[in-house]
């Protein structure tokens, strides 16, 4: 049975700390192959974190920098029946399950979200479409969150398994965990001093400020902490990585 979160315990847990991690995505039919393209992008990702620093913070802006528009990327209102449920009842059901390897395994209602320690940026979304905004998002760090689990010592990403389908799968993302603790990730819930709405994201959405906006999960469900990629949906680490190849590591 998942245990409730206890906001001293997290913040304490915060305090303590977690090992920041990484690791690489394991790709292709042959040991070969897997090698030269885990070296490849290995090379991509160390290489941006070497240039532009892992705790280096993303651009933040002032308030008269937002956007008067933002577009709403990817799904924009799933029709799983379960969401649904949910969102009719304004997700006072809704919750958040953090699982896998982790010492302390939990869930975590919106409510609870939102008496945690949060963090206010207003950052700039780039598209890899091309089209760039700038809002304002309220969220609690997830390190804060993963601090509270307890990562066990094989612990190398975060997973985040959505509520949305596209094409009959399910949607999931993955960041390491250099990442996942850094700053400026966190789990959204207000954008530009409203809710989030369902277009984008309700009621969690994952922001990680410094990759391009698919590696921005939008109605997050389960936080997963896993070893490999290797079984979950394709083994690339994200849905549009699996199915065009997007790169892992969508450094900006």
């Amino acid at each position: 049975m998942a245990n409730e979160i206890d906001r001293r315990a997290v913040i304490a847990g915060l305090i303590g700390g977690g090992a920041l991690l990484s690791g690489c995505d394991r790709i292709g039919s042959s040991a070969p192959f897997q090698a030269a393209v885990e070296g490849a992008r290995g090379l991509t990702m160390h290489s941006q974190r070497l240039l532009i620093g892992r705790d280096r913070l993303a651009p933040e802006f002032g308030r008269d920098k937002i956007s008067d528009r933002f577009h709403a990327n990817g799904t924009t209102d799933p029709i799983e029946p379960a969401y649904r449920a949910l969102a009719a009842n304004g997700f006072r059901q809704w919750r958040l399950e953090v699982d896998g390897l982790v010492h302390r395994p939990f869930g975590l209602s919106l409510a609870q979200l939102q008496t945690l320690p949060q963090r206010r940026q207003i950052t700039r979304h780039d598209c890899v479409e091309g089209w760039s905004a700038i809002a304002e998002w309220q969220g609690v760090p997830l390190g804060l969150i993963l601090a509270h689990a307890g990562l066990m010592p094989d612990a190398r990403y975060a997973v985040f398994h959505c509520a949305d389908r596209l094409g009959g799968d399910q949607y999931y993302e993955s960041i390491d965990l250099i990442d996942a603790f850094h700053p400026q990730t966190i789990l959204a819930h207000r954008m530009n001093g409203q809710p989030l709405g369902i277009a984008h994201g309700a009621p969690i959405r994952l922001r990680v400020e410094r990759q391009l906006g698919y590696k921005q999960a939008k109605y997050v469900m389960r936080i997963e902490l896993v070893a490999t990629l290797d079984g979950i949906g394709g083994g690339k680490g994200g849905y549009w990585e699996d199915r065009r190849n997007y790169d892992y590591y969508a450094g900006i």
